[in-house]
């Protein structure tokens, strides 16, 4: 008998006439070439960024004249002598730093062992449920977020009217330090489980089970054979966390009530309330080099940890 001719499909026609424009337009001798244009948009953007900085760098050594509301036409320092010198800020960035570290700190204590049982767990449902709600809060927003505290926490809000029921007296929950770092942490805990959860999933489940075999039990378990392997995932965290935090803010503005201000919060009044654009500019590149120097720090006694590209030492 006779083969049945089979038809070529119309689906195969149109990707070849595709294959054969893309030839055209881009030669096989343009194939080293490929690697560099993807690149292309990200080099674009890190020009912009290069640009910008040199702008804010330009402005930062330039005075404002109070009666004209014009910069100076020559170079000086004096926003930098300003920016040192005035308590003010020297109070704001102490205070944007040490929250800094005291946020990363607290987040990784409390998003470690979310991640672990995240990764750990053998229940389907609970693995669903604890990604659901990590994944909830990127969708409401951290406005939304800082709002919603403003209810809870507030004079008539929900701690405070459970409060009341016991007999205990309103007690003031927001517009301080502590309200600050507590809407930090909480911002910032999905990032850190997010950075965890490689690390902890990267780590053979049975380690755990020869300690235990060794006569380990789990708290020496999870000390000597657990924390020690997920140092990369608690450094890439903690770096995720610190810098995040460092130059935050929704938190400080709306938490904080503008008595907690950080580094961020300084720069924009600069910015848009004095209109000192020159000392804003200092402030920000400053901004840039204490959270540069603080990575730059972190890298030197910790590594990258799963930020580095390399594949991590264990």
């Amino acid at each position: 008998m006779r083969a049945a001719k089979t038809a070529y499909p119309l689906t195969w026609r149109v990707m070849d006439a595709l294959e054969a424009f893309a030839a055209f337009v881009w030669p096989t001798a343009f194939k080293r070439a490929i690697p560099y244009l993807m690149l292309a948009p990200a080099v674009l953007l890190v020009g912009l960024l290069v640009l910008g900085l040199i702008q804010i760098g330009d402005s930062s050594l330039r005075t404002l004249d109070t009666s004209t509301f014009l910069f100076s036409e020559t170079y000086t320092l004096a926003n930098y002598k300003k920016a040192i010198t005035e308590p003010l800020f020297a109070i704001v960035a102490t205070r944007s730093l040490l929250g800094a570290l005291i946020v990363t700190v607290v987040t990784l204590i409390f998003a470690f062992p979310y991640a672990y049982l995240m990764v750990r767990t053998r229940s389907p449902g609970l693995r669903k449920f604890l990604l659901i709600a990590l994944f909830l809060p990127f969708f409401i927003g951290q406005v939304v977020r800082a709002y919603g505290w403003l209810i809870i926490l507030g004079n008539q809000g929900i701690v405070n009217e459970a409060l009341g029921l016991v007999g205990v007296a309103p007690l003031r929950l927001l517009y301080n330090y502590p309200a600050v770092l507590f809407g930090l942490v909480q911002y910032m805990l999905p990032f850190a489980v997010l950075m965890l959860a490689p690390a902890l999933t990267a780590i053979p489940e049975e380690l755990e089970t020869a300690a235990g075999s060794l006569g380990a039990n789990w708290g020496r378990s999870f000390i000597h054979v657990v924390l020690p392997l997920a140092r990369p995932g608690l450094v890439g965290a903690g770096l995720v966390v610190v810098t995040l935090s460092l130059t935050d803010f929704a938190m400080p503005a709306i938490l904080g009530g503008g008595s907690q201000d950080f580094i961020a919060n300084a720069i924009y009044d600069q910015f848009f309330r004095t209109s000192d654009q020159g000392l804003g500019a200092t402030l920000a590149l400053m901004l840039v080099a204490i959270g540069s120097l603080l990575v730059g720090l972190v890298f030197t006694l910790f590594g990258a940890g799963t930020l580095a590209m390399g594949r991590a030492r264990q």
